[in-house]
């Protein structure tokens, strides 16, 4: 009998990710199909999944209205959630309004990126004129950019949220604050995809999968640790543990009506500002 093959599977070395999928990852999950496991940054994952490359993907939600033709949404295993939203971080600490980005040069992760998407939202309403250069940097170098003052300003995500004072710099605004007073939604950060050609019955295993994964770390954290700090570069595990308890949440395990209408409602306001195609009415169907 011949061994099943594995799925190829790409999502980021970041905590919450290796910590959601250590227990799939490791054939601890019963049943679940075998994965083969690649590492890359978000901005990474978002190409290949413009390339239709990999089985399963770790992408932002602002990537999907370019690929749900060939991929479906997975209802679980993704990052959504409160308090959890990038910041616009700036050097001087005198910066406390939007105005004060007006014509200024940015430092982004990526144009495809959901903080992008939430940060020109939040400029739209909050820097009159609107900024001016957009840069992308690998998120790892973008407070660096702004710390040597190479940029004005710098829009960061991950830990970033948890260590930017390190750099000596300031917080000018919080993308996830702006969107959830504005909308009272969750903020919608990071999707897993899978491929429609799997069919419906694997795409419903491979859900199935990811949601034990997530309920087997909560239920033993310990075991996935060694696997978390392995891939987490040189991050201090106090750092890993705050980036896991913030980003892996009861969305993780599942949407739910709450998150699938914090993705449509992301994704029509961006749609609007003329950021993202539009999304079909059946778009973000399984």
């Amino acid at each position: 009998m011949s061994q099943e093959r594995a799925l190829r599977i790409a999502y980021s070395p970041c905590p919450n990710d290796t910590f959601v999928f250590h227990a799939w990852a490791h054939g601890l999950v019963p049943g679940a199909p075998p994965i083969d496991v690649t590492f890359a940054d978000i901005d990474i994952t978002n190409g290949m999944a413009e390339r239709g490359e990999f089985d399963v993907l770790k992408v932002s939600y602002a990537v999907l209205p370019y690929v749900l033709d060939e991929y479906a949404l997975l209802p679980c295993g993704g990052a959504l959630g409160r308090g959890c939203g990038p910041l616009v971080l700036t050097r001087d600490e005198g910066t406390r309004k939007g105005a004060d980005l007006s014509g200024r040069t940015v430092a982004v992760p990526s144009e495809r990126s959901t903080a992008y998407l939430l940060f020109r939202l939040w400029a739209a309403a909050e820097v009159p004129g609107g900024v001016g250069e957009i840069v992308v940097l690998p998120f790892h170098e973008i407070m660096p950019a702004v710390r040597d003052g190479r940029v004005d300003a710098g829009l960061v995500i991950h830990e970033a949220r948890f260590t930017y004072q390190d750099y000596g710099l300031h917080k000018l605004a919080d993308m996830g604050e702006h969107w959830e007073r504005t909308t009272s939604l969750p903020i919608p950060l990071g999707a897993i995809i899978a491929k429609r050609s799997l069919g419906e019955e694997r795409l419903r295993e491979l859900a199935a999968a990811a949601r034990t994964s997530v309920h087997m770390a909560w239920d033993e954290p310990e075991a996935s640790r060694g696997y978390v700090m392995e891939h987490a570069q040189e991050m201090d595990p106090k750092v890993a543990d705050q980036h896991i308890g913030l980003y892996v949440n009861e969305f993780t395990s599942a949407l739910g009506e709450e998150g699938y209408a914090a993705v449509r409602g992301l994704l029509t306001r961006a749609a609007a500002e003329g950021l993202v195609p539009p999304l079909g009415p059946h778009a973000l169907e399984l």
